[in-house]
């Protein structure tokens, strides 16, 4: 049995659950878990949790994402991306809005994009509104009135723009929630000319980078040759953003009974979470400071 995280680099046409189901059949277990759901189309990193490490979903589905997207302009979809019905011709042969599609133009939209803005969820999302999901009051012809959330996209930047296919390559690193869809269609309306996700790839997903990722056929070959554990990821590794709080043999003892602990002097934030870990930095436990008290209760006991 295995615990840790694994970095996949999943391919477009199929669904993260079918991810998260090869990867059980790889490695002849049941408990594997993810954060960050990718649609079936979309490329690039899944963080997959193996074993104990699914109980760190909590810690791990909060950072940031940045990725590759390109941004098709010319019509929008009901979906906001290449999978959907197209719904309108928006603005292309309009000479006034074809003047704006140069890279001063786009940045000058872009601005309105950087930093917190909000979004409307898509309705072919899996947010829950009143228990249902949105894509499938979507599928059954249903629109329903969605608030608009608060997300943060802290860089948009223009790789590429492509006049001849009306393509606009860009970065984005957002918060996590941030729906790309919606941004590149948002962009093509402030542009007046329309606009879909036409390509999306993940290139990291908080401290997680593509070049640490294996794709689906790279990982059978890793298990076949027993190699797993050269790149399985550990727990204490994966939650490394946390601060850390070294346990002597008596307070492992303690900790995997629950029982908490007293600290007189911690470099923990004021109600904070924190790893504790033994002398050869394994993750025993994620902890609760509670820095009126000076103890750190145990809230994820691992071992």
């Amino acid at each position: 049995m295995f615990d840790g995280i694994l970095i996949i680099d999943k391919p477009a046409g199929i669904t993260s659950h079918d991810v998260v189901a090869r990867v059980r059949r790889i490695l002849k277990m049941k408990r594997i878990g993810h954060t960050g759901t990718l649609d079936p189309f979309a490329t690039g990193v899944m963080v997959i949790l193996v074993g104990k490490a699914t109980r760190l979903a909590q810690f791990l589905d909060k950072d940031a994402k940045e990725y590759e997207a390109v941004v098709q302009f010319g019509f929008e979809t009901d979906t906001g991306d290449l999978t959907g019905l197209r719904i309108a011709d928006c603005g292309l042969r309009i000479k006034e809005n074809l003047q704006s599609l140069n890279f001063d133009g786009i940045e000058r939209v872009l601005e309105n994009f950087r930093g917190e803005v909000e979004q409307t969820p898509p309705m072919y999302s899996a947010k829950k509104i009143a228990g249902k999901k949105l894509y499938e009051l979507a599928r059954k012809g249903i629109e329903i009135e969605r608030k608009p959330v608060k997300v943060t996209i802290y860089k948009l930047e223009i790789l590429n723009l492509k006049p001849e296919t009306w393509n606009l390559e860009l970065k984005v690193v957002c918060s996590a929630g941030t729906y790309i869809r919606t941004l590149a269609q948002d962009i093509g309306r402030k542009l007046g000319v329309g606009a879909h996700l036409a390509e999306l790839k993940r290139t990291r997903a908080g401290k997680f980078e593509i070049s640490k990722a294996v794709t689906l056929e790279e990982l059978e070959k890793i298990v076949a040759a027993e190699k797993l554990s050269e790149i399985l990821i550990s727990m204490n590794e994966a939650v490394s953003h946390l601060p850390e709080i070294k346990l002597s043999a008596e307070e492992i003892n303690k900790t995997k009974n629950g029982i908490k602990l007293r600290l007189e002097s911690a470099e923990i934030a004021d109600n904070g979470f924190c790893r504790m870990t033994d002398k050869d930095a394994n993750l025993i436990a994620v902890g609760f400071y509670d820095a009126a008290e000076k103890i750190v209760q145990p809230k994820l006991v691992l071992v």
